[in-house]
């Protein structure tokens, strides 16, 4: 009969315990006599030895006798020698965590009194002295015999084969092994153009300071624009992201005498608010101004001063409405009125709120004075036109080019050629305020700019007011290119009148390349209104508890790109624990926790090549990824968002194909290996895609990978490399209970659903 011995392979003792065992046992076929022939039998999962001694079969179940059987030696048994080892240094092995100090010790102490070679001829003594050091510390051990005996060595790749992996076998070192080049570069602290470089000024419209934003104000404009400034660093692009709050006109002092302060001090309390709204949902402007400023005053007034004397500028007399009762001239929004169009009573002199229109305050029925509810008289009055009919065919042909080149969104096209097919007519640009710039003519003296020429100048001004040499980047048109992001409603005044001040200085102007316009955010089924407690407005997010990630995750999700949208809180509930929780969350949780337990939170050196479809897979991704660039390039944000997160899908099914389990770590260990080296690269890559959408979420990723922000890229990279060490899981998401969606509905004024 041939002798048949068994590996252990059960986990119920420490890895210790197992490799040790293992080790010996592998020793013993190495090093068993030769008239001993052994055969290994792996239908058995601990340790056994099967023999026959006088045709009587008898079984061995310690790893030690199994040796000494297999030497035929027995002797040193009962010496000091044994006792130690077997007293200090196996009692470690049916611990499951063995103080490294201790061990270092107890292996030193074997070196220095009991181990001191490894010379042939071996005994099961020295053998047995040797695999309990060696399991214990092996670095040490091969600091001191840096060259085993071949059997020796044999033993060891036998005894790892048979035994099952551990996460004890992975040391973690805090090591980085990030391949370089792929990471987000950082930024000067002074952005200003690069030769030879993609050079991006990105813009939000200016949010007027009379209101807190609304979750339509954020996702229009500011949330839109920080997207796709992140996106563009992310991309490594030289990015200048500027915005600021509007503060002079007609608003700022209307509401200010209903809160009875002045003008000055109702800015100071709006900026403040808008700021803390715009930080907590993580807008990352470069610089975040006003447009109160002695830089506005000054560009402002250069820009009025430059088109007087190219003769753009014209004196008209104009008919406006007066008030007779506090005896003032009243600018278009201290009018309200019936809508002509739609018949919204509460109609503004320059806009209806309802249907959107624009308008002149003598179109309004029933025109009233906000003061004091009077009604006003026409009287005739000096103002400053802009002279667009004689800038019209320089802007329809700045238009036509620019609108194609930068591809713009539809909205934006549709609204610009409306206002050109009607023919351009001379718009007054000043108006009868104390609140704002100062005309510089000295017969105008007493009025101020109107706040629809001077605002978009406010762009340039914030700019000033971020860097000294502000000109780089708004006079060089040969190296800079303009991103503007807003609603539908700001339209026009973008497109045709700041292009054609721009373009009636004769200066050379840095001018708009891309516009991307949303339509309105609808808040379930209604509008948003403050007045009425409807809507969820920027302070009421940080009030339901949820991470602004899922805020802009959801938002992003409903923009509203091409028609309106509606916010609905059944759907933002589901976009987190469906999309977020189910999707991303359980592919960076599954993986990650895997890595940390079984292997200690140490990446396996891995062959990509183990897995039989990387090729295809790569191939998958790297669709992925130039179908997200393409989207991006564009600034389709909610396109983009969602080929995003098919990467994270594509991930979770790439997990699913290769049975990411104990089994595959175990008994298909470089499988495992691979498995795991490109899963934690697919999140990687995920982690880029998303952090335009939610930079919070994507700096949790990085810092549970131990690795810098990585660029997003057009081809998928294996930047994480073997031998890095990640961090500890932590969770992305929380569920959110669906029955809080009847509480936010009833705190925030939504309507049930049928």
């Amino acid at each position: 009969m041939v002798a048949q011995v068994s590996f252990e392979k059960e986990n119920g003792f420490s890895s210790y315990f197992n490799y040790s065992s293992n080790l010996k046992v592998a020793l013993a076929i190495e090093y068993a006599t030769k008239d001993l022939k052994i055969q290994i039998n792996d239908d058995l999962k601990t340790v056994q030895f099967v023999d026959q001694i006088q045709g009587q079969e008898f079984t061995l179940f310690n790893a030690n006798a199994i040796l000494c059987y297999a030497m035929n030696d027995f002797t040193g048994q009962d010496s000091e020698e044994f006792h130690f080892s077997e007293s200090s240094l196996e009692s470690f092995f049916r611990q499951q965590e063995v103080p490294q100090e201790h061990a270092t010790v107890c292996v030193q102490k074997t070196l220095d009194n009991y181990l001191t070679s490894l010379e042939e001829p071996m005994t099961s003594l020295k053998l047995i002295t040797f695999v309990n050091a060696f399991t214990l510390d092996p670095e040490q051990i091969i600091a001191r015999f840096p060259t085993f005996p071949e059997k020796i060595k044999n033993a060891i790749v036998l005894a790892a084969k048979h035994t099952p992996r551990s996460s004890k076998n992975f040391k973690h070192t805090g090591t980085s092994k990030i391949a370089t080049g792929f990471e987000v570069a950082v930024q000067s602290e002074e952005i200003l153009p690069k030769d030879g470089e993609r050079n991006i000024i990105i813009t939000s419209a200016l949010p007027y300071v009379n209101n807190v934003p609304h979750l339509g104000n954020i996702v229009g404009s500011v949330l839109s624009a920080d997207i796709f400034a992140r996106y563009c660093k992310s991309r490594n692009y030289n990015t200048l992201f500027v915005c600021g709050t509007d503060e002079y006109g007609t608003a700022t002092e209307t509401k200010a005498l209903e809160e009875g302060v002045t003008p000055r001090k109702l800015c100071n309390k709006y900026h403040a608010i808008h700021k803390d709204v715009y930080d907590w949902f993580q807008i990352g402007f470069d610089h975040f101004g006003r447009t109160t400023t002695p830089q506005q005053t000054e560009i402002a007034q250069n820009i009025f001063t430059e088109l007087n004397d190219n003769g753009f500028l014209e004196e008209q007399s104009m008919k406006q409405l007066y008030c007779e009762e506090h005896n003032s001239y009243l600018a278009d929004r201290f009018v309200e009125g019936e809508c002509p169009k739609c018949h919204y009573d509460d109609a503004r002199g320059d806009q209806c709120d309802k249907c959107g229109a624009l308008l002149d305050p003598f179109e309004l029925i029933n025109p009233r004075c906000k003061l004091d509810n009077s009604t006003p008289v026409i009287k005739n009055t000096d103002h400053i036109f802009l002279s667009l009919d004689k800038l019209e065919d320089d802007i329809k042909e700045w238009f036509l080019k620019a609108s194609e080149e930068g591809q713009w969104s539809k909205n934006s096209k549709t609204i610009t050629s409306s206002w050109l097919k009607e023919g351009l007519n001379p718009r007054c640009i000043t108006r009868d305020l104390i609140w704002g710039t100062p005309v510089p003519l000295e017969k105008y003296k007493d009025k101020v700019l109107y706040v629809w020429f001077d605002a978009t100048i406010g762009y340039v001004s914030i700019t000033a007011n971020y860097t000294k040499n502000w000109e780089q980047w708004w006079k060089n048109p040969e190296n800079v290119k303009l991103y503007q992001f807003m609603g539908k409603d700001n339209v026009p005044f973008h497109t045709v009148v700041f292009p054609g001040s721009q373009i009636g200085t004769k200066e050379n102007w840095t001018m708009l390349h891309h516009l991307n316009t949303t339509e309105y955010l609808q808040y379930e089924g209604g509008k948003f209104s403050k007045s009425r407690n409807v809507g969820v407005f920027g302070n009421n997010a940080q009030e339901t508890g949820v991470s602004p990630s899922v805020w802009r995750y959801y938002l992003a999700s409903i923009r509203p790109e091409s028609s309106d949208s509606q916010f609905s809180w059944d759907d933002f509930v589901s976009s987190n624990n469906n999309e977020l929780l189910a999707n991303l969350g359980n592919l960076v949780n599954r993986l990650v926790k895997f890595v940390d337990a079984k292997y200690n939170g140490v990446v396996p050196k891995y062959d990509p090549k183990e897995i039989s479809n990387f090729d295809e897979l790569s191939s998958n991704i790297n669709t992925i990824l130039s179908s997200y660039i393409n989207e991006m390039e564009l600034a389709h944000e909610r396109r983009g968002l969602e080929i995003a997160m098919s990467l994270s899908a594509r991930g979770n099914q790439f997990l699913q194909e290769n049975k990411l389990d104990n089994s595959l770590f175990s008994e298909l260990p470089k499988k495992s290996d691979a498995v795991v080296g490109v899963g934690l690269n697919i999140i990687y890559a995920v982690a880029s895609l998303i952090y335009p959408f939610m930079p919070e979420t994507s700096n949790t990723i990085y810092k549970i990978l131990n690795a810098p922000a990585l660029k997003i890229s057009n081809e998928f990279n294996l930047v994480i490399q073997g031998e890095h060490n990640i961090n500890k899981p932590e969770y992305l998401f929380k569920r959110i209970d669906p029955k809080q969606v009847e509480t936010w509905r009833s705190q925030y004024g939504g309507q049930s659903k049928e």
